[in-house]
């Protein structure tokens, strides 16, 4: 029994992780690489292991770090189920068919300045590959045990990051051999909006720990929310408009939870709202259907309507076309639109005709990888490139703390915690200043920690990494 790392182990990107049990082979998520000038090349390599000898796949989440390469593992021979709760699994379908089409989008555009003595690029998979992925899923209802075959059970729990995130318990018995292993996930913030905290565990033989936030502290999300109200208040009073780029799947749903819940307050009547994604569109729609994964105070706000939207001025901007009407308006317009790094997507063609604006104001929301639009705008860059044009920057760029979808060093010590017999520990998920932060603070608690590296196995039965 035997646990290998092979992805998001020193860094956070491309989770995957190798469960041998009772002679089967699982696997614990299965991402796409994101992020770095090599991570096409990189998620072309063939897997660390022959995709037709997986058994199963466990799956914590829908964010495509996490499962954006199950239709290549499908393409590649694999043939098993793969679990995960409803949630997650009417996300998946939104998630791998954008994919699709951003590579069969990117395959085009490569080819079309390709030489043509060179082999084309194909892309990294197809939409059919999508189908037959969706065709292996299998439900896992919350907090209910179930076994995936003799010698492995599993319980999906909620884990407070995006709507159908879920640490995973496990427990597996081989021979006279049995441990309990708690998956963590990406593990949300306490008290965040509409969804339910990370559940609290009590017992585990060997915790897989994420530390992407391991060493770091978010700002007060009150004074974040605050400092939002303010923002708008500001541009109303330039008459100007608010662009904020978004991630399709967790902040937009937020963004609109805050909009609809500060509505009087930040007097948003005045303006016109609009969701320019119809990615994020349909993931709101699902965020909309799953309520059972609300908490209270989400809950008392759904009661008051029967239907999306809830904010009586915000349009749904599914079409090209509503999409460039936006940029005639001048004024009052709250525009969030993707993508959450500025680096393609409708968000764009706002920032295009709105940066040159001294009276208009964009707002960050999420970490900005080096390299990307976003990421300039952060840095104060006084031009920046869209569509081949230079445009100077004159509108007013926030950036705005305390939103991230992920828990900051003291909510993962909070969850740690949880567990009253101090498990073992290896950190996953997180840089190496990240992982090292954190595994210092844990030992500091008297917990064993440790930082899984991509080749190491972890063996189950004495708990000794080797590589």
């Amino acid at each position: 029994m035997e646990l290998e790392f092979f992805g998001a182990a020193g860094e956070v990107t491309g989770s995957c992780h190798v469960l041998h049990v009772a002679g089967r082979r699982v696997l614990l998520d299965c991402g796409l690489i994101q992020g770095g000038h090599d991570a096409a090349e990189r998620n072309r390599r063939p897997f660390p292991f022959a995709a037709h000898d997986i058994d199963a796949v466990l799956l914590s989440h829908a964010h495509i770090d996490h499962c954006g390469r199950l239709p290549l593992l499908v393409q590649r021979g694999f043939r098993g189920p793969i679990y995960t709760n409803a949630a997650c699994r009417d996300l998946l379908p939104i998630l791998l068919r954008d994919t699709a089409e951003l590579a069969a989008r990117d395959a085009e555009r490569s080819n079309r300045w390709r030489d043509p003595q060179q082999p084309p690029v194909v892309p990294l998979f197809n939409s059919d590959d999508v189908d037959e992925t969706l065709e292996r899923i299998r439900t896992l209802r919350y907090d209910e045990r179930t076994k995936i075959f003799p010698g492995l059970e599993v319980c999906a729990r909620d884990a407070g990051h995006i709507l159908g995130s879920s640490s995973l318990e496990l427990w597996c018995t081989e021979g006279s051999l049995a441990r309990k292993i708690v998956f963590s996930g990406d593990l949300g913030q306490y008290d965040s909006p509409i969804l339910q905290d990370p559940h609290r565990f009590e017992t585990a033989d060997l915790v897989l720990m994420e530390c992407t936030y391991g060493e770091r502290l978010h700002r007060d999300r009150a004074a974040t929310v605050r400092e939002l109200g303010d923002i708008i208040a500001a541009a109303g009073h330039d008459r100007g408009n608010v662009l904020i780029p978004a991630f399709a799947i967790g902040r937009s749903q937020e963004l609109l939870y805050l909009l609809g819940k500060n509505f009087d307050a930040w007097q948003l009547q005045r303006w016109q709202i609009f969701l320019d994604s119809p990615m994020a569109i349909e993931a709101s729609t699902v965020y909309w259907r799953h309520a059972e994964r609300y908490d209270a105070e989400a809950l008392r706000m759904r009661a008051a309507f029967t239907a999306m939207p809830v904010l009586t001025n915000l349009h749904l901007c599914r079409t090209p076309d509503e999409s460039r009407a936006i940029n005639a308006l001048r004024s009052h317009a709250l525009v969030i639109a993707g993508s959450g790094m500025c680096n393609g997507g409708r968000i764009l063609h706002h920032l295009a005709h709105n940066l040159e604006r001294h009276e208009c104001h964009v707002v960050i929301t999420g970490f900005q990888a080096p390299g990307t639009l976003g990421r300039a705008l952060v840095d104060r860059a006084p031009f920046v490139r869209i569509h081949g044009h230079s445009i100077r920057v004159a509108a007013k760029v926030h950036t705005l703390g305390g939103l991230s979808a992920h828990g900051d060093q003291d909510d993962l010590l909070k969850w740690y915690e949880s567990f009253g017999d101090r498990p073992p520990v290896c950190l996953v998920h997180g840089e190496p200043r990240s992982a090292a932060a954190l595994r210092a603070k844990l030992e500091s608690r008297g917990s064993r920690a440790r930082v899984a590296a991509a080749g190491d196995r972890l063996d189950l039965a004495t708990m000794e990494i080797s590589q």
